[in-house]
């Protein structure tokens, strides 16, 4: 989907209506930035526009067992709800807290513990579209 199609977030001519508001991109960089924060590991971006029509990105990010996963949902929740008004549309996954899944609709968050990331291999699986520099994510 095109930014320029949403409301409130692009004009025709390109230039911001509301500063406020994140760009798909944007929110998937915070999404990214707040799970590092929480010292998630293997953080990755992944650019799911072409191949996808119900989300423009993914963010993938593990925790060490599941209270630190269940840790980084609740910063993320608790940043996006405050600092952007954002929730996410559903969250699957609590309280076993070993894959979490936050669909906030432009970005799809999946919070993995270390065996269950390994066994459901995501990045294998999409392993055809492009992944988003990260160290734009935490500048």
């Amino acid at each position: 989907m095109l930014d320029a199609c949403r409301p409130g977030v692009h004009s025709a001519s390109g230039a911001r209506k509301d500063a406020s508001r994140l760009t798909p991109l944007e929110q998937a960089r915070r999404i990214a930035a707040l799970c590092a924060e929480k010292l998630a590991t293997d953080v990755a971006i992944l650019d799911m526009r072409a191949v996808c029509d119900y989300t423009d990105f993914f963010v993938i990010a593990s925790g060490r067992n599941p209270r630190q996963t269940k840790a980084i949902h609740d910063e993320v929740l608790g940043v996006l709800k405050q600092d952007q008004s954002m929730l996410p549309r559903s969250v699957s996954g609590l309280p076993e807290a070993s894959w979490i899944v936050d669909d906030y609709l432009d970005v799809v968050l999946h919070l993995f513990t270390p065996d269950m990331r390994s066994f459901y291999r995501l990045e294998d699986l999409w392993s055809d579209v492009p992944a988003v520099e990260l160290e734009a994510a935490t500048g």
